[in-house]
Formats: structure tokens, sequence, C-alpha cells
């Protein structure tokens, strides 16, 4: 972390919790999105989580919102939140750093769609993997927003199944569980840094790479990329996270205030990123691209081909019954819902 970050946290770390009496508390939650609720998922919950919050307490709580990246990189917010030098953090996959179990949510193809995603992490799933990574981690999750649903871009031919990502070069993260799912589709995964992925696409050092929508629409990666393939092959979980040691402080009144806002800001969260991805994907077709939607006996053949290799990989980081729980609760709801 910089020092410049370092110095910002150490004159927020009195103000984690700056609180003497019930009269004077103030919260402090960093995230990395701008604060635009209208096209910021993060920014949105944790504008409506500050409202709510202290219109709810009658001025009593003060939430002080740091966005873009202000106190540094999702890890960083993290580490600081642990170290109780920020109260809150919202971030997604850097989760899974201090608690690898969140890492089973972005199994290749888990989630058939968004309302499943969203009852497997409000139902009893959910809640037992809070807990845990709460033991693991020293940080409460409050609510599951989203971050949406990852699909494949590249310049050179339409993707309608694995066979298709024979030998493209695709930009993934720099995490070893995407290199292990774009390998086994065929493709060649090549981790780049983010700032890095515009200039990687235009040069030619990559064919593609993998987000959700509305990133791609926001950074008109239409202009070099031709294809987009709607697979939806990770869903992407945002965490409110809490430090445990501020949560314990509150009174049970405040804690109830703090739990009501949290489950609203989750689920603003969610909805703008589903707005903001149709409506970028109308812009990406309005742009150019050609857009690719697998059928049924298509997605089977992503899923068939991803999740074995990545859930190899996972039984080596994770304890096994995590995949197993977090499978079955997503079987569980799908069937429901027929």
């Amino acid at each position: 972390m910089k020092l410049t970050k370092k110095l910002t946290l150490g004159l927020l770390a009195a103000g984690a919790v700056s609180s003497v009496s019930a009269a004077d508390l103030t919260l402090t939650i960093g995230h990395v999105d701008p604060q635009d609720w209208s096209t910021s998922k993060k920014g949105a919950a944790t504008e409506v989580f500050k409202n709510l919050v202290e219109a709810e307490s009658g001025g009593r709580i003060e939430v002080n919102v740091y966005p873009s990246g202000q106190l540094g990189g999702e890890t960083d917010l993290v580490q600081s939140a642990q170290e109780g030098t920020l109260s809150m953090a919202m971030v997604s996959g850097a989760f899974a750093k201090v608690c690898k179990e969140a890492s089973v949510l972005e199994i290749p193809y888990l989630f058939p769609s968004a309302p499943v995603a969203w009852e497997v992490l409000d139902g009893e799933f959910g809640k037992a993997l809070s807990e845990h990574c709460l033991q693991a981690s020293g940080l409460r999750t409050l609510a599951y927003g989203e971050t949406g649903f990852r699909n494949f871009t590249n310049s050179k031919r339409p993707v309608a199944e694995p066979k298709d990502m024979s030998g493209l070069k695709i930009r993934v993260q720099t995490l070893p569980l995407y290199v292990e799912m774009v390998k086994a589709m065929g493709a060649e995964p090549t981790p780049i840094a983010w700032p890095e992925v515009p200039s990687a696409l235009t040069t030619g050092v990559v064919d593609g790479q993998e987000n959700p929508v509305s990133v791609i629409e926001a950074n008109k990666f239409y202009e070099f990329q031709k294809y987009l393939t709607l697979d939806g092959h990770v869903y992407g979980t945002d965490f409110l996270l809490i430090n445990e040691d501020v949560y314990q402080s509150l009174s049970d009144e405040d804690k109830a205030i703090i739990n009501r806002a949290a489950k609203v800001a989750g689920t603003l969260g969610r909805a703008i990123q589903q707005f903001n991805s149709a409506k970028g994907l109308k812009s990406l077709a309005e742009n150019g691209m050609q857009i690719t939607t697998p059928t049924p006996e298509q997605m089977t053949k992503f899923r068939d081909a991803a999740q074995p290799a990545v859930i190899n990989w996972l039984k080596g980081e994770v304890q096994p019954e995590w995949i197993e729980r977090a499978q079955m609760s997503v079987k569980v709801v799908s069937n429901s819902n027929k």
C-alpha cells in the first residue's frame, strides 16, 4: 500500500468507530468503484447504505464513504477492514484471499441465472458461508451484492461452444481459477493486470478477454472486439463487509439499523448491475458487436469442459464439502423454481 494511503488510513483509524457515546458514531466504508449510483453497483449500494443508516439513526450514526480506490485496491481494503483502520469495505474477488471458501462461488457455470444466485446467497448456504468466513477473516458479511455474469469477447470469430475457443489467446485475471477454466476450454489463458488490458487487446497480444457486459460496454471494448458470447461462465459476487469488533461494539438497536440498511444496499447493487447489463447489451449491439447466445446444449458443453478442471483445482485449495454444498444448494433452488 502506498505511503499516502497508509497516512490516510491512519487518520481514519480513530474514525473506524469514533464512538464515546451512542450519539456520536462514525463508520467508514471503502470500495474501488465510482460513487455515481446510476452506473456503479458499489456506488449505489454504499450510497443507499449511508443514507438509510443516517436517517434511521436520527443522525446518531454517520457513514463516510471512500469510493474509487481512494484507500487502495480491494486487497488493501480487506486488510484495512481486518485491522480496524476501516470499519467496512465492499469488495468482490479479493475476499477469497482471506476466506478461500468464498471462491466456490466462482465455479464456472455454477449459477444458471441471477435469481437462483440471489436465492442461494440469501438462503442457508449464504448464511453458512458468511459465518465460516467470519471465523476465518474477522469480517462479517452483512449482505451479498452482484458484479454480474462474466462473458467472453474476442476479435477473431463467433464462439458458440468450447471448440470455437481453440487457439484463442484470452486475457484472464491473475488468478489460477481463471487460468484453469480457460485452458480447459481449449484456449490460451494469458494473465494480464487490468490497466494493461486495453493495450493488450488493441495490439493483438491477446485475442479476447472476459468480463461482465457492463464492464465491456463502459470500457468501449466494442472498438476492438467484434464478437461477444453470452455464456455467463462466472457469477461475480460483491461482499458488504464489516469488522467484527466494530459490529459487536454496536448496540442491538444500531446492529438492527446496520443489518436492515445492508440488505437494501445489496439488493440495490444487484438491481443497478442488472439495469446496466441490459442497457450495456443494447449499446454493444448498436456499436456493431456480433452477439452469440449459446443454446442449452452448447451451455452444457461449456460446463462439461470447464467445471471438472476448476473443481479439481479447488479441491486443493478449499474444504471439498464447500464445493458440494454450493452445488447442492444451486440444485435445490433450481428444482424448486421449475
